[in-house]
């Protein structure tokens, strides 16, 4: 793989850091997404710098960006366009929506009903939009990150298993520690946002993603994967385990981060880095109660369990 390329990705990192400040994991994650042509599913409670990352992801890249505020009264044609009659020309004109970017912000998405929450399935799936009998293809690099806010409920529909099953990883971003949140305070972070300037082009993106594709995945950890998946599907605490798609996803997110530490094949640590970001939101609990009694409802712990128990591959 080409240095230039591989320094490219570093630059990136460092300059989102700069508006997300004190977040080396989840700005690493990010870029995991983008270069494994996959979407970030961003859950956490508001003013922790979800809109933040999306921006300065746009920016570092020098790519359009659009913010969709997702709402109750939102429309499929809001995200998507719509198809006007034009009288000079005596036919219809298609006007695209705002989907029609390379970096999307889908925020608090799941304040929109199912219709509107369902256009999204195509676009993030293929890249491409149909409206009236025609296919529109969407720019590339397509990237989409949907921010929610996991403790607020009232007048929320949940994301079904199959919008959910969409996103490449889920991740959260918390708060941040005293001594970063003092260099916020001081100016450091969103103050940097508007100055921030692109570091690596769209082009230099596509590079990159055809370069995770040939980043090498040994039998043995497809064997890992394997065995990881297997778990979820026959674990007692689950109703339901990852489908093959959430399986080919830890496999295309743990090439993706081993690109971003320079190397041209996978290790165990990448798939079981990756394993809870990329899976726990594709899984369905059962009830459960721990030994004292109380409710445990966290799939992230359980995919924990599961990997704390099957051996790392030597």
């Amino acid at each position: 793989m080409g240095t230039d390329l591989v320094e490219a990705i570093q630059r990136l990192q460092a300059n989102v850091e700069r508006a997300l400040v004190g977040k080396s994991d989840v700005v690493r994650l990010a870029i995991v997404a983008l270069l494994a042509r996959g979407h970030l599913l961003i859950e956490d409670v508001p003013g922790v710098g979800k809109t933040t990352l999306a921006q300065a992801m746009a920016k570092s890249l020098g790519l359009s960006f659009q913010r969709i505020q997702f709402t109750s009264d939102l429309l499929p044609s809001d995200i998507l366009g719509v198809s006007v009659f034009n009288p000079k020309e005596t036919e219809f004109e298609f006007k695209p929506g705002p989907i029609f970017a390379n970096i999307i912000l889908a925020d608090e998405i799941n304040r929109t009903t199912p219709k509107t929450q369902s256009s999204l399935l195509e676009a993030m799936n293929e890249a491409q939009v149909s409206l009236d009998h025609h296919t529109y293809r969407l720019p590339r690099p397509f990237m989409v990150l949907a921010t929610q806010n996991p403790l607020e409920y009232q007048g929320t529909h949940p994301l079904p298993e199959s919008q959910m099953d969409r996103f490449l990883l889920r991740i959260r971003i918390g708060y941040p520690d005293e001594a970063h949140e003092r260099q916020i305070l001081r100016g450091a972070g969103a103050a940097v946002l508007e100055r921030l300037e692109p570091v690596l082009s769209g082009e230099a993106v596509l590079q990159l993603q055809e370069q995770v594709e040939t980043v090498k995945v040994e039998e043995t950890l497809l064997g890992y994967v394997m065995a990881i998946v297997q778990a979820t599907r026959t674990h007692s605490g689950l109703a339901l385990g990852v489908s093959p798609r959430g399986s080919l996803a830890l496999v295309r997110a743990a090439q993706a981060m081993a690109l971003t530490e320079r190397r041209r094949y996978c290790i165990p640590d990448d798939i079981k880095q990756l394993s809870v970001p990329a899976l726990a939101h594709r899984v369905l609990l059962r009830d459960r109660w721990d030994p004292a009694g109380d409710r445990t409802d966290n799939p992230e712990e359980l995919l924990r369990e599961i990997l704390e128990e099957i051996p790392i591959p030597r």
